[in-house]
């Protein structure tokens, strides 16, 4: 890994939003990316000036015209903003902004409140010809990027299935029905990209509620014949794994908690079914079989034990950036995956309870 000193090259950005994510997640990755931080704009002057100080932008501006008018030698922009006052994203418009100003942009998920909000983000795309990125962080988590590693590999065999818990409440019915009443599900926009990423498109979904705490219980059926089990809580531990991803192959399940904590238990090839009930020790079979574990060495003190790697927010930062260096289009959290992802929240906000919902 490089620091931002040592690239040879970077991208010039202007970046929009300096809120408290903003200042813990997303601006300390310019630590270890390709980015000079140009300019930077926010609608509280007295914090974006003294976030603008403390990550080096050249320029601060107190709204993000400003900054579009004056900036003329950028290559992309970055935007970091939270919802409007019903809960929307103001992404597709702030995105629309950047990407008409010719600039290519990286936004934070949420992207926006449903599929027919894709086309701003597409139109804006195709009229200057830039590209657009989602921050769809999950994916570049070291344990998650290490599960598409391995599946990659078919290090489990053929997938058969997987479960993943979440914390989320599914909004009441009447909620449901409309799009702003949904706006508290789109954290699930993350989860779905990550399972986009892991086991292709949804084919189909279905769930059912406990009316009282909103706590779901979903199925989903990919198109190459993976079925999962989603486990969306509400009032679990708050000292347990945020979530946990459970993926079963053929002889072998990997395990993931916390996108942090990777198991692979494989096949013990050892075991006769004859002994079974005659075991006199649990350590059995080889090396090639034997389970395997990755989890962060804290007391290394290394980049990689970061909060902001941990995260995905540093992997999503850095590839973006050395993408465009490279003359390439974004590789994840792209319009057709933005596309996919909000489909499938506009089918579960419009699915009956227990029912069978094509995507």
């Amino acid at each position: 890994m490089l620091y931002n000193f040592e690239y040879p090259e970077k991208l010039k950005i202007a970046y929009i939003g300096a809120g408290e994510h903003s200042i813990r997640n997303i601006l300390p990755t310019f630590q270890y990316a390709p980015i000079e931080l140009v300019a930077l704009a926010d609608h509280n002057t007295e914090r974006g000036l003294a976030v603008a100080r403390m990550f080096g932008a050249r320029r601060f501006y107190p709204n993000h015209k400003a900054l579009l008018a004056k900036e003329t030698e950028l290559d992309a922009a970055m935007i970091v903003v939270g919802p409007d006052e019903e809960g929307r994203p103001r992404y597709p418009e702030l995105a629309a902004e950047t990407l008409t100003a010719g600039l290519h942009t990286w936004i934070d998920a949420p992207p926006c409140l449903s599929a027919s909000q894709v086309s701003t983000f597409t139109n804006a795309c195709i009229k200057r010809h830039k590209y657009l990125a989602v921050g769809f962080r999950r994916r570049f988590s070291p344990g998650y990027a290490k599960a598409a590693e391995l599946l990659e590999q078919e290090a489990l065999g053929q997938i058969n299935s997987y479960s993943f818990r979440f914390p989320l409440r599914m909004p009441d019915a009447p909620q449901r029905r409309t799009e702003e009443g949904m706006a508290p599900f789109l954290p699930f926009t993350s989860v779905m990209a990550l399972l986009l990423n892991l086991f292709g498109e949804a084919e189909g979904v279905s769930y059912v509620r406990n009316e009282r705490t909103g706590a779901t219980a979903m199925q989903m059926l990919h198109r190459n014949g993976v079925v999962g089990s989603l486990q969306l809580t509400v009032g679990q531990s708050t000292s347990a794994p945020q979530e946990r991803l459970e993926i079963t192959g053929t002889g072998h399940s990997l395990f993931v908690d916390g996108g942090v904590r990777v198991a692979l238990y494989r096949t013990d090839s050892s075991l006769n079914p004859q002994e079974q009930g005659r075991q006199d020790s649990f350590v059995r079979g080889g090396e090639d079989d034997a389970p395997l574990f990755w989890e962060p060495r804290h007391d290394a003190l290394e980049p990689a034990t970061h909060h902001i790697a941990l995260s995905g927010y540093l992997g999503s930062v850095k590839v973006f950036a050395e993408r465009l260096l490279a003359d390439e289009p974004p590789k994840y959290g792209t319009l057709v995956d933005v596309l996919h992802v909000m489909t499938v929240i506009d089918r579960i906000r419009k699915a009956k309870e227990r029912d069978w919902t094509i995507i």
